[in-house]
């Protein structure tokens, strides 16, 4: 494919705007390491409020999805399916998601809260209690939650809209076609920037980790130059691993770094305190439930703590950076999902696996440093927050065994998020076209890594969390939109899918014998009459239709179904395409005794009806007994309604069709 797949504004300009940060970074380390910690200030200090009630928003809209009727609606045709099992599903969600952070603070994180808690005193049982609290709230529902907005938006429009898999396909209900122009050029540059940055920070913590590792199992010095040199040797990984594809290479990397990671947990929940674990796990749920509210919203405005700006804002900030890279990768491995279905498993299998996984990893820590350890796996987090898994693993059994796994899980992890995220972002940069040439990708996945590294010398895990604080702000007002957009799509397809089950033909049938209509009402239509009246009817008259569209221009077809239907299909740019389908649909014919209405469904009597369905995946209505003219009115009646819908202003999108005829 050529270069003219990519979408020149977006592509050329988020390509900018990263090399120009990168490149003042290394070109002068000491001044962008100060105006990267002064940006950081400001922001934290002046947008903090905002981040968090940002959130706040997002978690609670989800959440509304999954319980409200919106749930059953389908990302994609209502007769979609989806595309990968679920276990394969899964376990690409987990290792897009944070499967870097993961293994990076799942001890360190408790191990910190316990020993420089918020609010309670410094190593007590109090603050073993919080530490987890605080542990689960930073890695639960509420990143998840950031993720799904982005998935459910990104998929929503593009398998049910026809509209390209970018962030500006969220935009669509809001400015409709406006989503061509400069305003849905900024929101995919800003998405690919504030995804480059978001993994830029988890690349550099996967290399730290692994330094750390090296250093411990082999002397492997702790200095920039070997830092930079794992980044090349991953990022060259990664690249071969997005050559290859999705199914190929992400999907086998995602399964097998889920199985390592499962064995890796079991080993330490089998030689650590299980029982202890157990019961930690389920009071850590308890009090995770009941301070989820609070701490949503706690800024500690009375009594102000930096505490907030070093732990939850900063993570509120990297998931939103991450967002546009985990929510289009989870919305493109997604389709054919409900909507319900998406949120349970976007929310809360992936959670429901940190929590335990935390539990098992930062409960045994703490368990440890009040016992034998005797503070010396906090002080060592203290001094080295990279070193605090090996320095957990000198408590256990067979702990460089332990320690190996743990790098190669790191790697692994390294590379399915510089695969995964360099394929989405060439997705973005291609305008929603996922079949780009190779050379992009590769170039995308190499400025991952030059980035990770220059950022790492320019100054460390802080610029790179600057870089990461930066890149959010635009995109949580992004998100915001892209949740009132979400609703508002939703609501739309919600009233058409109500007018639809109670729509009337847009034509009336001519008037037929009194002795014509005395037969309909005797006579049950079979299913073989059905077909016969597709056959003989619908589908001439369809296909005649179809030659009046070519003749003019436009791209249609006539296809059948595996229902026995027929349907036309006229394509479209830019929204969803026009689609009449006449299939055969049955029903339970009417009971009038106790013993019928007894009867299992299965053996009951069936009415057959020749049924309307529409670009929506919606049934419309029942057209058995109209002749061939009936439906080619129909058809262009529906057709009318169509084309004044997609091309009238943003508001005339939600008073949709098919709308019954007046009497």
């Amino acid at each position: 494919m050529s270069a003219s797949t990519i979408n020149k504004p977006v592509f050329f300009t988020a390509s900018a705007i990263i090399f120009l940060l990168a490149l003042f970074g290394v070109a002068d380390p000491s001044d962008a390491n100060r105006i990267f910690s002064a940006t950081q200030s400001f922001i934290l200090g002046s947008f903090g409020w905002f981040y968090l009630l940002a959130v706040g928003i997002l978690v609670f809209t989800v959440l509304f999805l999954a319980v409200s009727r919106y749930g059953n609606l389908k990302l994609g045709p209502d007769d979609s399916e989806p595309e990968y099992r679920y276990v394969s599903w899964l376990a690409m969600l987990f290792a897009a998601g944070m499967g870097i952070g993961l293994m990076f603070y799942a001890v360190a994180e408790p191990i910190l809260h316990y020993s420089v808690p918020p609010e309670e005193a410094p190593g007590s049982f109090a603050a073993a209690r919080q530490a987890m609290s605080i542990t689960f709230f930073h890695w639960g529902i509420h990143a998840w939650s950031i993720y799904a907005i982005v998935g459910l938006s990104l998929a929503y429009f593009s398998f049910r809209y026809n509209l390209p898999l970018t962030i500006r396909a969220g935009f669509y209900p809001l400015i409709r076609e406006r989503i061509s122009g400069p305003i849905g050029h900024a929101a995919d540059i800003f998405a690919i920037c504030g995804t480059m940055f978001g993994i830029a920070t988890s690349l550099g913590l996967g290399v730290l980790q692994i330094n750390a590792g090296l250093g411990y199992l082999f002397g492997v010095p702790q200095t920039a130059l070997v830092q930079v040199g794992l980044i090349a040797l991953v990022t060259a990984l990664a690249t071969l691993s997005v050559v290859s594809g999705l199914d190929k290479g992400i999907r086998r990397l995602s399964e097998g770094n889920l199985l390592v990671a499962i064995v890796l947990m079991l080993f330490v929940l089998a030689v650590g305190p299980t029982e202890f674990l157990f019961r930690a796990f389920v009071q850590n749920i308890g009090t995770y439930l009941n301070d989820f509210v609070s701490r949503t919203f706690k800024l500690y405005a009375y009594e102000p703590k930096s505490w907030i700006s070093d732990w939850t804002l900063f993570y509120w900030a990297w998931w939103i950076s991450w967002s546009p890279f985990v929510g289009m990768f989870i919305a493109r491995i997604s389709r054919g999902r409900t909507v319900r279905e998406f949120v349970i498993g976007v929310l809360f299998v992936p959670s429901a696996f940190t929590f335990f996984w935390m539990t098992v990893f930062g409960n045994t820590a703490i368990s440890l440093d009040m016992g034998p350890a005797a503070g010396a796996i906090s002080r060592a987090v203290g001094a080295d927050i990279s070193v605090s898994l090996f320095q957990f693993f000198e408590y256990l059994p067979w702990s460089g065994v332990a320690s190996v796994l743990s790098c190669l899980l790191v790697a692994i992890f390294f590379v399915t998020s510089a695969d995964s995220g360099s394929m989405v972002i060439d997705t973005i940069a291609a305008g929603g076209n996922s079949d780009t040439p190779t050379w992009q990708r590769i170039y995308w996945c190499s400025l991952e890594g030059a980035v990770a590294a220059a950022l790492l010398l320019a100054g460390g895990l802080s610029a790179l969390q600057t870089m990461t604080l930066i890149s959010a702000l635009p995109f949580a007002v992004i998100l915001l939109l892209l949740a009132f957009g979400l609703l508002r799509g939703m609501r739309a397809d919600m009233a058409r899918l109500d007018e639809h089950r109670q729509a009337q033909p847009a034509i009336r049938t001519r008037s037929v014998s009194w002795q014509a209509r005395l037969a309909t009402i005797l006579n049950h239509p079979t299913k073989a009459s059905v077909r016969a009246f597709v056959e003989k009817t619908v589908q001439p008259a369809l296909e005649e239709v179809r030659r009046e569209l070519d003749r003019r221009g436009l791209q249609a077809a006539v296809e059948s179904g595996e229902d026995d239907g027929i349907s036309l299909t006229v394509q479209a740019e830019g929204t969803r395409n026009f689609v009449y389908a006449v299939a055969p649909a049955a029903r339970p014919a009417m009971m009038f005794s106790a013993a019928e209405a007894s009867r299992p469904e299965a053996r009951r009597e069936q009415v057959w009806t020749a049924r309307t369905s529409f670009s929506d995946g919606s049934r419309g209505y029942d057209v058995l007994g109209f002749s061939r003219d009936d439906l080619i009115a129909d058809v262009l009646a529906q057709f009318e309604r169509y084309r004044r819908l997609t091309q009238a202003p943003s508001t005339a999108l939600y008073t949709t069709s098919p709308d019954p005829m007046p009497s």
